[in-house]
């Protein structure tokens, strides 16, 4: 099928569905749901179809225009502007198109689990850590988004070991997913006398959440252990058998939850974790088959790949899969133009993949 056969196709599919929407013949109240669902999300393609068929049928009435031997010199130069003008646009409206067109991520309109933990480097990474876990929820801050600590276990002198949190809201996954992998600290610590710059690290893994519809977990597949909720330095945080370790025994799967002072709460949000890792297991199972001779950085949601410097000394942030540095460390660590990185991550993801189907 080519480009503009589709094109017509996706016209034709939008139309239907209003046509069957607005007389009332969609079915049930669940058909219903799903049709206005469909037509919402072709509503902007379909905006699109029509900007880009305007586009060609300006450059073909101007392309006569310009031929015609009976128009003025004036017209002809305007419209020889409006041409070449209309020749870098067209082709600009069919890259959209085409991004747009491209399969999407189905988990890309789900809410996430972010989790954070320290890696080498002890109490900087820790504490570095902790920048991260912040700079997230600054971020989430300025998308409007919900953010909720899960679990935390911090180290008593402002890091934490790990961490993770539920991010809710439009398009969380979509503008987290390429977060996952290993995150680079060059800094001098605050304890360090000789001013020697030190550099450690923390895990960022970001995973769709899951619905129940989404994974079938069964309940002879879990070994689930209660145990007394302890501290940092190990003094019982409550006298009862709050906290629960989930082991999901198909994966060895383990989750622990201990934050909440209820056993009961404490399962429902391990749960929901390891929910979200077993989906995300799957997906990245799936992708290993789609592609086992090549493995696409952008959006890989590798945890072993390191993919992003923080050097304090030279004020600056590198993302190493893109090969792009900006001098804005404070500003990325505040969540204010955390966005630059994402949205250059996006475009690379997105050049790849019209790459393989063109």
């Amino acid at each position: 099928m080519s480009f503009d056969e589709r094109l017509d196709q996706i016209v034709s599919r939008h139309q239907e569905l209003s046509n069957l929407m607005s007389s009332g013949e969609g079915g049930d109240a669940d058909q219903f749901v799903s049709m206005s669902k469909e037509f919402s999300e072709l509503d902007p393609i379909v905006a699109s179809i029509g900007q880009l068929r305007d586009a060609r049928n300006e450059a073909g009435d101007l392309a006569e225009l310009i031929a015609d031997p009976e128009t003025d010199a004036e017209m002809k130069t305007i419209a020889q502007e409006e041409f070449q003008e209309l020749t870098v646009r067209i082709p600009e409206l069919e890259k959209s198109l085409q991004i747009m067109l491209l399969p999407r991520d189905l988990a890309d309109d789900k809410n996430a689990i972010l989790e954070v933990r320290a890696g080498t480097g002890g109490d900087e990474a820790a504490l570095f850590a902790a920048d991260l876990l912040r700079m997230y929820q600054r971020y989430a801050d300025k998308h409007r988004w919900k953010f909720e600590i899960m679990s935390s276990s911090d180290t008593g002198i402002g890091g934490i070991k790990e961490a993770s949190a539920e991010i809710s809201g439009k398009g969380v996954f979509a503008r987290l997913k390429y977060e996952s992998g290993v995150h680079r600290v060059q800094r001098v610590p605050e304890t360090e006398s000789g001013g020697r710059i030190h550099t450690s690290a923390a895990t960022v893994a970001v995973l769709p959440e899951a619905e129940e519809v989404d994974v079938e977990i069964k309940d002879s597949d879990l070994r689930i252990d209660t145990y007394r909720a302890q501290g940092a330095g190990g003094q019982h945080v409550n006298t009862t058998d709050s906290a629960v370790r989930i082991t999901h025994l198909p994966t060895g799967i383990v989750v622990q939850q201990q934050d909440e002072k209820s056993q009961h709460k404490n399962r429902a949000k391990a749960l929901k974790i390891l929910r979200a890792r077993i989906y995300d297991a799957e997906r990245e199972a799936q992708a290993h088959a789609r592609a086992e001779d090549r493995r696409n950085q952008v959006g890989s949601g590798d945890r072993s790949e390191r993919i992003r410097t923080y050097n304090f000394p030279q004020g600056r942030v590198s993302d190493h899969r893109i090969n792009l540095t900006l001098h804005k460390l404070e500003r990325v660590l505040e969540g204010e133009t955390l966005d630059e990185i994402i949205d250059a991550l996006t475009a690379e993801d997105q050049a790849q993949k019209l790459a393989e189907v063109t």
